[in-house]
């Protein structure tokens, strides 16, 4: 039971959640490319961009991220 509770608590799978005019991303390693219209993101073993418009950072948190604006297209690369 212990273990349960520790991995809920210690929390570092890489989770990305779209909303309406939202995307939230927790456990990320870096932002790559901060523009108005292209946000790239660089998980442990995935580049994640997400194109759209008028993106911007809403909140910004060591490693979680809340992106605000007309999301049109999420893209996934390994690397």
């Amino acid at each position: 039971m212990f273990d349960r509770v520790k991995n809920y608590i210690v929390d570092s799978e890489f989770r990305l959640t779209l909303y309406n005019d939202m995307v939230h991303v927790v456990n990320y390693i870096k932002i790559l490319s901060l523009e108005e219209n292209r946000i790239v993101i660089r998980s442990d073993q995935k580049r994640i961009i997400i194109i759209g418009n008028h993106l911007h950072l809403n909140r910004l948190l060591d490693e979680e991220v809340l992106i605000k604006g007309e999301v049109l297209n999420i893209e996934v690369e390994n690397v």
